[in-house]
């Protein structure tokens, strides 16, 4: 018998979109159950096998996708204009991490001397738990599933109470696929049974995306246990703009990295440094630029910024920009040129602030919606110091011409992953990995397949 109910309410109206039933016991143990018996043969399964299927997947998925597009739009709120694009990312991701696979996972062959044979071969860990959120759900889940079950694991998936409907739609694309049973499956779970599964003996890696608290959760989950745990948690990342910038393309990036999603991205601009030199300019081009947003339901295809994913995220960084401007931050946004704006909704404008520092929680906390910060800086060396100054290091950028300079300041900068002239953005290619409290471990790249796999150490001696 299950535990209650799981309700998912739209951020476009408040309506319950969603209902499910969260996962018995019995149900609880039966999945786990199967994904360990399914992966003794999964894991004999050749690279090329598995690639087969994933692939099967990817095109059944795509398939899907106007109907996978609307769902994100009522679930989370994206606006259905740029839902899609999550779509085709995601199976560009997967497809890179696929066809990657083979060479990722090649055993490590040592040269042989005359009387041994030596190499590393690469094993799969067994069951991995992906804990997937609703702020990209589909790009961040694919992260660990398609690498994981690439490298010889099956995986559970627990995704976000805010989007049940990604995981189903991920099981029905690999149901199309005819993937083995009991390779990929999905619970809907209570955070207790999360947590409960996290301790369990048949789960050998677990990969959680989502915020410090809950990191936090799942890292006491595990302890003592001694598996892989993979934590993205989240970030306030920084970029800094300097004089020698190309401004204009520098104010489109910026804004558009502040405030895509409504600001919901780990990754998205949350603090703005720009030198002294070009500030006044650049504040009031990207106001202009913020101004042109248009505030409305995500169903319809005039909106260019979506409701929050819920009314109490919205009052949360209400509260930020409350608070800083009480502080002496100046508010460089009208409310009132977005109707749509309201108090006690998850509708909320767009605002950019000047006259801030770091005593204002609004530079110190991650918002994680559509607000933000502008200071100006005399020179590099501010910049880095006020970057670096931050519990978190997922991302950071840079906007120059000269690249030499900008290597420089990257090299000093505490962070995951640097960018110049770009932001907001996620090759597969590169290792997608934070410092700090932005958590621990690495998806993607060649280097996401190390922590699902484990090293086994062959050193033959030959006959006499």
């Amino acid at each position: 018998m299950t535990n209650t109910m799981q309700i998912t309410r739209s951020p476009i109206d408040d309506s319950v979109y969603v209902e499910r039933e969260l996962a018995s016991q019995d149900i609880i143990k039966q999945a786990l159950d199967a994904a360990v018996a399914a992966q003794r043969q999964w894991r004999e399964e050749s690279i090329a096998r598995r690639a087969e299927y994933c692939l099967a997947m990817l095109q059944a998925f795509l398939d899907s996708g106007d109907e996978i597009a609307e769902q994100l739009c009522w679930m989370m709120g994206r606006p259905i204009r740029y839902a899609k694009a999550e779509v085709t990312g995601m199976v560009d991701r997967a497809r890179h991490m696929i066809g990657i696979a083979e060479q990722s996972l090649a055993p490590i062959k040592l040269p042989d001397t005359e009387d041994f044979i030596r190499y590393i071969q690469r094993e799969p860990l067994g069951v991995a738990f992906v804990i997937a959120p609703w702020n990209y759900p589909y790009l961040t889940a694919i992260n660990s599933i398609i690498p994981a079950l690439m490298a010889g694991n099956t995986v559970l998936l627990k995704h976000s109470a805010q989007t049940p409907l990604c995981a189903e739609q991920l099981a029905r694309a690999f149901q199309v696929a005819d993937l083995p049973a009991g390779v990929f499956q999905y619970l809907h779970l209570s955070h207790q049974d999360t947590e409960m599964i996290i301790a369990q003996p048949h789960i050998n890696t677990v990969a959680f995306t989502g915020s410090v608290a809950g990191g936090k959760v799942v890292e006491q989950a595990s302890s003592g246990r001694f598996i892989t745990v993979g934590l993205e948690l989240g970030g306030k990342d920084p970029a800094y703009v300097r004089a020698d910038a190309d401004i204009e393309y520098a104010v489109a990036a910026c804004i558009e990295g502040a405030f895509f999603n409504s600001g919901q991205s780990c990754c998205g601009i949350e603090r703005l440094y720009v030198a002294s030199e070009i500030f006044d300019d650049f504040v009031s081009r990207a106001v202009a630029l913020v101004n042109q947003y248009k505030l409305g339901r995500s169903d319809s295809p005039d909106t260019t910024l979506g409701p929050m994913v819920r009314t109490a995220a919205a009052d949360f960084v209400r509260g930020q920009i409350r608070d800083a401007i009480d502080a002496g931050a100046i508010a460089h946004i009208d409310p009132a040129n977005f109707p749509m704006d309201s108090v006690g909704t998850p509708y909320l404008a767009p605002q950019v602030l000047t006259n801030v520092n770091h005593s204002m929680r609004l530079m110190i906390e991650e918002s994680f919606g559509p607000v933000l910060g502008i200071m100006a800086v005399a020179n590099d060396d501010e910049a880095v110091a006020l970057m670096n100054d931050s519990e978190f290091g997922l991302t950071a950028c840079v906007f120059s011409r000269d690249l030499g300079a900008a290597i420089a300041i990257g090299e000093r900068l505490e962070t995951g992953t640097f960018f110049l002239n770009r932001c907001d953005y996620l090759d597969p290619a590169l290792a997608w990995t934070g410092v700090k409290n932005s958590g621990r471990g690495c998806t993607l790249s060649a280097l996401g397949y190390e922590r699902l796999t484990r090293p086994k150490s062959f050193h033959l001696k030959l006959p006499a």
